[in-house]
């Protein structure tokens, strides 16, 4: 059931993908925006080429140490399901929210995390354009979700998921989002983020949820 789940979640988005950078490039062209280039696609393909495939190796070892952290967790059951999945939701956002935030501030971090930030284009495909060494570590900021009785194989498949829309934010062409701007993060917040001016540096760290740049004072 749970390849299952992630092979339905890659089979549902792929095409997904394929269908709106279809349509991007497709108004790019038309409107003369010049969002796309070959060798910018090229290197963001390439480069979340080398991340999937470092994930894939380090995906047993992360799914080990998550698992051992388990045995020791603080709760045993959640009310349902849904009370379960939901708050492994948030728990996995707001975490996620301190290692982005730790990409940015710690150079160490920022030394694998600046090839997202590296492309001279923005558009869907830089959504793809990952940080290559981010598996070696990721897993670390989770470890705290398992004490919580979260299982190793959720934590990845909601990260996983998570990551289909902080992909998707990635464009220049949808403006802003009404009332879902107060609580996600839509492709108003993040073109904000990837932004060079120095007012908007290492602001809005979310992936789904704007809340906790609002919370912790980087919004």
């Amino acid at each position: 059931m749970d390849q299952f789940r992630e092979l339905l979640l890659i089979y549902t988005t792929t095409p997904i993908y394929a269908i709106v950078i279809g349509i991007e490039m497709f108004y790019s062209h038309k409107h003369h925006r010049g969002l796309y280039s070959t060798k910018g696609t090229i290197t963001n393909i390439y480069l979340t080429a080398m991340n999937m495939g470092l994930d894939i190796l380090m995906r047993t070892a992360c799914l080990f140490v998550l698992n051992y952290f388990f045995q020791f967790r603080f709760v045993d059951s959640y009310s349902s399901v849904v009370v379960y999945w939901a708050l492994l939701f948030l728990a996995e956002d707001c975490m996620y929210y301190w290692l982005h935030r730790f990409d940015h501030y710690c150079r160490l971090f920022w030394a694998v995390h600046v090839t997202h930030h590296s492309s001279e284009e923005y558009n869907l495909t830089v959504g793809f354009r990952s940080s290559v060494f981010q598996p070696l570590y990721r897993f670390i900021y989770f470890i705290p979700l398992s004490f919580l009785g979260f299982k190793g194989i959720d934590i990845m498949f909601i990260y996983s998921a998570t990551q289909i829309f902080g992909i998707l934010s990635h464009t220049q062409t949808i403006g802003k989002l009404g009332f879902l701007e107060y609580f996600m993060v839509t492709p108003s917040h993040h073109r904000v983020h990837h932004a060079s001016n120095a007012i908007y540096l290492d602001k809005n760290m979310g992936m789904v949820l704007i809340i906790w740049d609002k919370l912790f004072g980087i919004f």
